[in-house]
């Protein structure tokens, strides 16, 4: 695949993906067939910060907890409020690398 491509990919998504990861993605987007690229900048990848966002705001629902596809952890939140808060906060500190995660997984699984 063309360096020029993949770098401008890097470069506008870097921020849903981990730091540490980047070298990684980086060659194995290089590897990639050109025919795969469409599929790869389509890909609905989360906004860390829109995430923590809304774990500031609601995270005491557990609205963070459904928007990442833990049904039954958002559900469990919801009905203890946040774990009397604790939980709550917590999720405020792990929210983005979660999120950052998922969306490697995802990137991972059309590579």
């Amino acid at each position: 695949m063309d360096t020029q491509k993949v770098d401008m990919y890097i470069m506008a998504n870097q921020k849903y993906f981990p730091a540490e990861k980047m070298i990684f993605i980086r060659e194995r987007l290089l590897s990639m067939d050109d025919a795969k690229f469409p599929m790869i900048a389509s890909l609905g990848l989360q906004d860390p910060t829109t995430l923590l966002i809304v774990s500031i705001f609601a995270g005491s629902f557990g609205i963070d907890r459904f928007m990442l596809g833990d049904v039954g952890l958002g559900v469990l939140k919801l009905l203890t409020m946040g774990g009397c808060g604790i939980w709550t906060i917590v999720d405020w500190f792990t929210v983005q690398r979660r999120t950052q995660e998922q969306n490697l997984s995802k990137l991972m699984m059309f590579l």
